[in-house]
């Protein structure tokens, strides 16, 4: 048994009845849980280590100046999900419309990529080619397609490998940091699910919505003070009658091999033991492994060891002007440039700043304890700030403040083989009858807002059918939706 901070029987702590509900993770699944159990009256209490709730969900303020730790928008495909938030936000949500594009050679291109535009704009001699290299790969699945193990073979059996090479290669390997060929393909498929290159020649010149394909959404809708709203209005519902305590980070698990006994809490106003009927958790899935007690056989911990996350670098930098883009993202291509995405939150709500002043938020994707990471902060805003101007975006004259902030396991990251390793997990805590998984880390799937929020409402669910005694097998609150926001 690994030595715990205090075992379950020895010491009182602070007990809580088997009728309590307690939620690890104060991100926008757990508040949901927490949100949906509390207005049932049943009773809650949710436990995030962080100064605040929200997780990657949060919107920073500083000086006026109003930011979100990357662009984050609200879209679905699920009426219940839609109906839930809009009650929630009632008219504090705006709609906005979409545009975005890609910096590539020193060029704009639209995304989604459009042919007009993502074909012609590279010249006719790699245009031609692109159309007979995907007309070739069409042609060769008629024959028989071998299923994809990696992104590269997702997206080269979809676009051909002159767009794999083109758009797809370089952005990729900046997000996650490996090379193609070790993405999981299941990853991309979920990613942009549906899109191929016929379809967006489909959007480009007949017009075609693509309204039943997310990546292709050209309209969403936003909180007016940034997104990290959603989470706020969330902790406010359930403190109507129940307990958020902030600051106060789950580090250990304790069970009796069949059933999750209690947590041991550590924060700023108490910490012990703390017993519930029912668990969610929303942590991150290899962490929730490591943290149970006894501890789990030698290769369920093999097992989470092997799932790492990416994490992210937020550089922001306020202008004094009013408007420097007129896009709600730019993807930056090209390896020149250490950042990958940049948005200017203006362009989503003018309460994002103060009255004739904007600012532009980039992006880094970086892994804890690399160059990026490790780099001062007044560094990264200078690489920031040059790199902008370089762009012609603003004139360093004009910037007026700055802030960074780094977000510790951002995204789950999803090389090759990872499937099996979350598949040892989830059959070992399968066992737990009154343990619940839920959100983005917690099941270490690729879930976009609204899957986050949905994976809670599922959760909150399973434990009301089962106080009812519905058969309603725990463990996974995720698998409602199919169909994601994308970017």
């Amino acid at each position: 048994m690994r030595s715990s901070p205090s075992s379950d029987n020895a010491m009182p702590g602070h007990f809580v009845d088997g009728n309590t509900t307690i939620i690890i993770g104060g991100g926008l699944t757990g508040l949901t849980a927490g949100c949906v159990l509390s207005r049932a009256g049943r009773r809650v209490r949710l436990f995030e280590r962080d100064a605040e709730v929200g997780g990657l969900s949060k919107t920073v303020v500083r000086n006026g100046f109003r930011f979100d730790l990357g662009g984050h928008r609200f879209f679905t495909k699920d009426a219940e999900v839609n109906a839930f938030v809009k009650e929630l936000l009632s008219d504090e949500l705006i709609e906005v419309s979409r545009s975005s594009k890609i910096y590539l050679n020193a060029k704009f291109f639209d995304y989604p990529l459009k042919p007009v535009n993502a074909l012609f704009g590279l010249g006719m001699g790699t245009t031609f080619r692109a159309i007979a290299d995907y007309g070739l790969q069409r042609a060769g699945c008629l024959f028989g397609e071998k299923e994809p193990v990696s992104l590269e073979d997702w997206v080269v059996s979809r676009f051909g490998r002159t767009m794999f090479n083109i758009y797809f290669r370089d952005y990729s390997e900046k997000v996650w940091g490996i090379d193609c060929s070790r993405i999981s393909a299941e990853w991309v498929a979920q990613r942009i699910h549906g899109l191929s290159l016929s379809k967006a020649i489909k959007n480009a010149f007949f017009r075609f919505s693509g309204s039943d394909l997310p990546t292709l959404t050209d309209r969403f809708y936003y909180p007016a003070t940034g997104i990290g709203r959603i989470a706020e209005r969330l902790q406010e519902e359930i403190e109507l009658t129940n307990e958020v305590c902030t600051r106060s980070g789950v580090e250990q698990i304790n069970h009796d091999g069949r059933t999750i006994r209690s947590v041991y809490v550590g924060n700023h106003c108490e910490s012990g033991p703390v017993r519930g009927g029912e668990f969610v958790s929303s942590m991150s899935l290899p962490r929730l492994v490591q943290l149970l007690n006894p501890a789990p056989p030698d290769e369920v911990l093999e097992a989470a060891s092997r799932l790492r996350f990416r994490d992210l670098v937020v550089v922001t930098v306020m202008v004094d002007c009013p408007r420097v883009t007129d896009q709600t993202w730019i993807y930056i291509q090209d390896k020149g440039i250490p950042f990958g995405r940049i948005h200017e939150p203006t362009n989503w709500s003018r309460k994002m700043a103060p009255e004739g002043k904007s600012l532009l938020v980039a992006e880094f994707f970086s892994t804890k304890g690399d160059p990026v990471w490790n780099d001062s902060d007044e560094n990264l805003v200078s690489t920031t700030v040059s790199h902008l101007a370089g762009l012609g975006f603003i004139r360093k004259e004009e910037v007026v403040d700055s802030c960074v902030v780094r977000a510790v396991g951002a995204y789950p990251l999803f090389e090759v083989g990872y499937e099996k390793s979350c598949a040892v997990l989830r059959d070992y805590l399968g066992r737990f009858r009154n343990l619940h998984l839920a959100g983005r880390i917690g099941l270490f799937k690729y879930y976009n807002m609204d899957h986050a929020i949905a994976s809670g409402m599922n959760a909150a669910a399973e434990i009301m059918a089962r106080a009812r005694g519905a058969e309603t097998p725990p463990g996974d609150g995720g698998e409602r939706i199919l169909v994601g926001s994308g970017l």
